[in-house]
C-alpha cells in the first residue's frame, strides 16, 4: 500500500455535542479497576527486583548486566565507563517504590565513591541527562517533605556531585557558536592554578572552629571545585582534534538538567549556558521552522537536513516543552508551539510520522522507528489527546504483530529493516501508554454513547469502528495495553538472571544484555501506570531518561497564566478568548476535553482553526482555518468552499 493510501481517521458525530462537565473523583473505593490495578503493580515490581537484584549481584558496579551468563558488561563508553555512576539511574525507582531503606544505603554509596576526577571521554548529553539528571532527582527525593532518608544522614553530598559534574561540563560549551562539543574529557590538568586554601576562601577563624572529618572533606571540595573553572579553561576540557559533529539533541536537550542545577545551586552559569546553546539551535530552524538532526558546533552549518521525531532529535521537541512547564519561559513555549505545529505538518502521515527534509519539507524516509514512541506522549502533554491515541494504537498493532516492538520498520515496503530487527527493552511505547492512562482516567462519563470513530487502519489494512468513550476516554483500555505489555516482557525477555533484549523479533532470539534504561525507565513508566501513588499531591515532570523533577512556583520567572496545576496534570483556564484561534494559541484543552467550543466549533486538535462557517462556505482565504490533522491553513476554492485545495 502506498504512503498516500496508507490511513485515515474521520470523526462521525451522530448527535449534537452537548458541553461537557467532567467530574474526577479520586476514591479508590469506586474504582472498579483496582484489583487488576494492584496485582499488576506487583507484577511490576517483582520484574524490576528480578532485574535490579541480579545486577547487584552479577555485574554491580560496573555498567550493565549480561543476564544470560550472568556476569557484567562496562558498555556504555559514552559515560567513560564511570562504573558507579550507573547506579544513579535507579534510585528514583527505589523511591517511587517506597524502598526507602535501599534508597539510603544508593545514596550513601555514591556519596562516598562517585568520582568525576577521571580520565574519561564522556557524551555530554548522555551524562547530562543520565547521570547529572539522576543526581539532581535523587537529591530533590532525599531532601523532599517524606523523610525518606535518615534524619541528619544527608548532607547534599548528591547535590556537591553534580555541581561538580556541572562544571567540568562547561567548558565543553566554549566555541564560537555556544554549541557544545559532543565529547569531553572529564580529566582537567592543574597547571597556571593552586588549589584554594580553606583559609584563604574561608578565613583562618572560621576554618580553625571546623572540627569533623566530614565537614572539612566538604571544605576542601569545596576550593577543589571553586578553582576548577579557571584550569579546565585553560585545557578547555575537549581533546585535541575533537569531533565537532553534534546532533539536535545533543546540543538541545540540556536545559532541563543544566537548569535545575542552577536552581538548586544559585549559580547561572549551568542554565546560562545550556539556554545559549538552544537559542543558537533553535535560530538555525528552516523557514519551515524545521530542524536537520546533526550539525558542526564550530561553524553552526547543519550536517544532516533529513530529520524526524525520532533519533538524534526526539528530545529536543520534548525539552522545549518541559522546560516551558518548568521554568515557566514563554519563550521555551514559543519555540515548541511553532516546532510542533511544523511536525504535524511536515511529518505526519495520518498516524505516522515520516522524515523530511528541513529545507523542503519533502519526505525521506518512511519508517517507523522505536524511539517515535515517545511522541504520543508528549502530545499528551500539550494536550492533543486524538492524535496521541492516534498513533499510539498504531505502535500497540505493531507490538501485537511482533511480540515487541522492533527498532525499525519501514512503512513503504511494510517490512522490517533487514539489520535492525532487535528490541532492547525500549521504554518509550510504556511512557506513552502511562501518559495516555493519565489523561484520560476517570472521565468516561462526559461522553455520549453516540459519538463513534472510524479508524483505517495503516498497517492492518482494516477498517474499526470505536466509540470515542472506548478509544479516547475508556481507561481499561490502557491498562490492557500495560498489561500486554508486560505479559511479553515476561513471556520473551525474562530468564534466570535479569531480562534480556531481543536479538531478533521474527525468532526471539535473546541477546545477553539488559540495557540500564530497562530498569530507569521501562519498569518505572510500567509500575507508574498500575500504581501513581508517588504522584498523588505532586508536580513532576520527567526527563527523557526517566527522571522526576518537580514543578515548583520558585523555579518560575512567572507561573505560566494558562497553567494551573492542582495535581500531577495541566488543567487549563481561559478568559476573554479570541474567536478564531486554534487551541495551541489559546492554551485551553483539545477537543476530547470540557470548554473546547471555538466560535461554535469543536476543536479537534491543537492546531485546528474551524472555518468561520459551519457549512465551510467561504468569499475569501479569510473565512477558512487550519486543518485539525496536518495543521495546513485551508484555502477558499473558486466554488466557494474552504479545503485543502493547494496540498491536491
Amino acid at each position: 500500500m502506498s504512503p498516500g493510501n496508507r490511513g485515515t481517521w474521520a470523526l462521525i458525530f451522530l448527535l449534537i455535542i452537548p458541553t461537557l462537565y467532567i467530574e474526577k473523583t479520586s476514591s479508590s473505593s469506586l474504582d472498579p479497576y483496582a484489583a487488576k490495578k494492584k496485582r499488576m503493580s506487583d507484577k511490576v515490581r517483582r520484574m524490576f527486583y528480578h532485574a535490579y537484584d541480579n545486577y547487584m549481584m552479577y555485574a554491580f558496579p560496573h555498567d550493565e548486566l549480561k543476564p544470560l551468563t550472568k556476569s557484567y558488561t562496562d558498555s556504555l563508553s559514552e559515560l567513560g565507563n564511570l562504573n558507579v555512576s550507573i547506579a544513579v539511574l535507579y534510585l528514583a525507582n527505589l523511591a517511587i517504590l517506597g524502598n526507602h531503606t535501599e534508597f539510603e544505603k544508593a545514596v550513601l554509596w555514591l556519596s562516598e565513591n562517585l568520582t568525576f576526577d577521571v580520565d574519561a571521554r564522556i557524551n555530554l548529553f548522555e551524562c547530562n541527562i543520565r547521570v547529572l539528571g539522576g543526581l539532581v532527582s535523587a537529591h530533590i527525593l532525599a531532601t523532599d517533605s517524606t523523610n525518606r532518608l535518615t534524619k541528619g544522614m544527608y548532607r547534599n553530598q548528591l547535590l556537591f556531585l553534580a555541581e561538580e559534574l556541572g562544571q567540568r561540563f562547561l567548558p565543553a560549551f566554549d566555541t564560537p557558536t555556544g554549541l557544545p562539543y559532543a565529547w569531553i574529557n572529564l580529566k582537567c590538568t592543574y597547571f597556571g592554578c593552586d588549589l584554594a586554601s580553606p583559609m584563604d576562601v574561608f578565613g583562618s577563624q572560621h576554618y580553625s572552629v571546623i572540627t569533623d572529618d566530614y565537614t572539612k572533606n566538604m571544605v576542601h571540595m569545596y576550593c577543589f571545585l571553586w578553582c576548577i573553572p579557571a584550569k579546565c579553561r585553560v585545557q578547555h576540557g575537549v581533546m585535541e582534534n575533537e569531533t565537532t559533529e553534534t546532533s539536535t539533541s545533543g546540543c538541545g536537550s540540556l536545559i532541563l538538567e543544566m537548569g535545575a542545577l542552577s536552581h538548586l545551586t544559585g549559580d547561572p552559569r549551568f542554565e546560562s549556558a545550556a539556554l545559549r546553546a538552544l537559542r543558537k539551535l533553535w535560530s538555525m530552524r528552516s523557514s519551515l521552522n524545521l530542524l536537520g538532526t546533526t550539525l558542526d558546533v564550530e561553524t553552526g552549518e547543519w550536517i544532516e537536513y533529513s530529520s524526524g521525531i525520532g533519533a538524534g532529535v526526539d528530545s529536543f521537541y520534548e525539552y522545549l516543552l518541559k522546560a516551558h512547564l518548568l521554568f515557566g519561559r514563554e519563550e521555551f513555549w514559543r519555540m515548541f508551539q511553532s516546532a510542533y505545529v511544523a511536525v504535524q505538518k511536515y511529518f505526519r502521515h495520518g498516524p505516522w510520522y515520516h522524515e523530511a527534509d528541513m529545507m523542503t519539507g519533502r519526505a525521506t524516509y518512511w519508517q517507523l522507528t522505536s524511539l517515535q514512541a515517545f511522541w504520543p506522549g508528549l502530545q499528551v502533554l500539550v494536550g492533543d489527546i486524538a492524535a496521541a491515541n492516534s498513533s499510539h494504537r498504531e505502535f500497540f498493532y505493531v507490538w501485537q504483530k511482533f511480540g515487541v516492538l522492533p527498532e525499525r520498520y519501514l512503512l513503504d515496503h511494510q517490512m522490517l529493516h533487514p539489520t535492525e530487527k532487535y528490541y532492547p527493552l525500549r521504554p518509550e511505547f510504556a511512557e506513552s501508554t502511562f501518559y495516555l492512562y493519565q489523561a484520560t482516567k476517570g472521565v468516561e462519563a462526559a461522553f455520549p454513547k453516540g459519538l463513534l470513530l472510524v479508524q483505517v487502519s495503516a498497517l492492518s489494512n482494516s477498517v474499526q469502528i470505536f466509540s470515542v468513550v472506548d478509544v479516547l476516554q475508556k481507561n481499561p483500555w490502557y491498562l490492557e495495553v500495560g498489561e500486554s505489555i508486560v505479559d511479553s516482557l515476561n513471556l520473551h525477555t525474562r530468564v534466570e538472571g535479569g531480562f534480556a533484549s531481543v536479538r531478533d523479533v521474527t525468532t526471539m532470539e535473546l541477546e545477553d544484555h539488559q540495557h540500564s534504561f530497562f530498569l530507569a525507565e521501562t519498569c518505572k513508566y510500567l509500575y507508574l501506570l498500575f500504581d501513581d501513588s508517588f504522584l498523588v499531591n505532586q508536580n513532576y515532570i520527567f526527563t527523557t531518561e526517566g527522571h522526576p523533577l518537580p514543578i515548583k512556583s520558585s523555579w518560575h520567572e512567572r507561573l505560566p497564566e494558562a497553567y494551573y496545576i492542582p495535581s500531577n496534570w495541566t488543567s487549563v483556564k481561559s478568559e476573554d478568548q479570541p474567536k478564531r484561534a486554534s487551541a495551541m494559541s489559546l492554551r485551553i484543552c483539545p477537543a476530547a476535553m470540557p470548554n473546547c467550543i471555538n466560535n461554535h466549533h469543536m476543536l479537534e486538535s491543537v492546531c485546528h482553526i474551524p472555518d468561520a462557517r459551519a457549512d465551510h462556505r467561504c468569499l475569501t482565504d479569510e473565512d477558512c482555518g487550519v486543518d485539525s490533522t496536518s495543521c495546513r491553513r485551508r484555502s477558499c476554492s473558486m466554488a466557494g468552499y474552504c479545503g485543502l485545495w493547494l496540498s491536491i
